[in-house]
């Protein structure tokens, strides 16, 4: 038992040796501890505490909230999606094959600093679910969108302070992008009634997230084929995690689909007897 968990110890003091020391000292980011204990006092949030607080009480709206909440966030995933893309996509990055960038060239150090707002930006995420709580929208917070945000900031975490950059910069530029459409369409959802009819296009949120994935695991996948100096480790653990989530948007897009179809048939027949 103690040769295992030497082993153990050994091991994970050579994988800790092998981080970017560029990132060293940066607020939440000095251990893989710090987004696994944000994310369990979150979990422990929204299944246990937040409930309770809200038990008995009244649904706040949250409008004005919301609504600048949602511009913010539309802001700021704009900001990053675009300064990612000019350092990288529109700076002679390759889609096929790029290895990070390790040096103190400014590019490279700028590009960290856009993944550090990447990360911090997936605890701001958070608030999506408080605001779920205290409006007591309990039907929002389900299976896929509690596992979706605490599970994402660790493999940001992975990113940021292992790989900041070369293949791993597909991920955040296309979230980023979703985010932004994501929240836009939230800003007018939270403006009121009268901006429903502009909402048609709630259900294509779903399939621009599954695009995201199957773009980003197909993208890790090809490294698994060609020679590229980049951690093959990695990429499998994108490729499963993509493929995990993808399946997960899929069969939450088939049931709220096929429960719509029940609805609008139910609400046919209905007028029909009438």
């Amino acid at each position: 038992m103690d040769s295992v968990v030497q082993y153990i110890t050994d091991e994970s003091i050579k994988l800790w040796d092998r981080r970017d020391r560029r990132t060293d000292g940066w607020l939440l980011t000095e251990s893989p501890l710090t987004p696994v204990v944000i994310c369990l006092t979150y979990l422990i949030g929204v299944k246990i505490l937040g409930p309770k607080l809200m038990q008995n009480r009244p649904a706040y709206e949250l409008r004005g909230v919301l609504m600048v909440y949602n511009a913010f966030q539309i802001l700021f995933n704009g900001w990053m999606f675009y300064h990612i893309c000019r350092l990288t996509w529109f700076n002679g990055y390759s889609f096929i094959c790029q290895p990070v960038d390790y040096s103190d060239n400014e590019d490279a150090l700028q590009l960290i600093k856009m993944g550090y707002c990447f990360y911090i930006s997936k605890f701001i995420d958070f608030l999506d679910t408080v605001f779920f709580i205290m409006r007591k929208k309990n039907n929002q917070i389900t299976f896929l969108h509690v596992f979706h945000h605490a599970s994402i900031p660790l493999t940001v975490w992975i990113v940021f302070r292992y790989i900041p950059g070369g293949q791993a910069t597909f991920l955040p530029t296309f979230n980023s992008l979703v985010h932004f459409v994501m929240y836009f369409y939230y800003l007018m959802a939270a403006m009121g009634p009268q901006f429903q009819k502009y909402l048609w296009w709630k259900k294509y949120l779903t399939v621009f997230q599954m695009v995201q994935f199957f773009l980003v695991g197909l993208h890790g996948l090809q490294l698994l084929f060609i020679e590229c100096d980049f951690p093959t480790a990695f990429s499998w653990y994108a490729l499963v995690q993509t493929v995990f989530f993808f399946n997960l948007f899929k069969n939450f897009h088939s049931s709220a689909y096929k429960q719509k179809q029940i609805n609008n048939n139910n609400n046919n027949i209905s007028k029909k007897i009438k």
